[in-house]
């Protein structure tokens, strides 16, 4: 049996109080999560009937795009390339434990 190991991350990321990166959300939050194939994934969802806020960003650590939950909270999809990831928070000093 093949088994695939991952590299997870983790991070935090308060934003100043005024910021408007949560819009269209009034909500003073906003939720990232990993997944993989963001296209066919975002595909299913405009199916569902669920807001996509804007248009799918590449850049070399990953691809973004958001989407609203049925209550108006601002989610981010990521689909991360992690060892552009790792390398850029090596470049940023970030640590990590695995």
């Amino acid at each position: 049996m093949l088994t695939v190991q991952k590299k997870g991350f983790t991070q935090w990321s308060p934003f100043n109080e005024k910021t408007k990166y949560f819009e269209p959300s009034t909500s003073n939050f906003m939720i990232n999560y990993r997944v993989e194939n963001l296209e066919k994934l975002i595909e299913e969802l405009r199916k569902e009937g669920v807001t996509i806020v804007d248009k799918i960003e590449t850049v070399a650590y990953g691809k973004f795009v958001h989407i609203l939950d049925v209550e108006g909270n601002k989610i981010e999809l990521w689909e991360p390339n992690d060892v552009e990831f790792e390398k850029l928070g090596k470049q940023i000093g970030a640590i990590t434990t695995k």
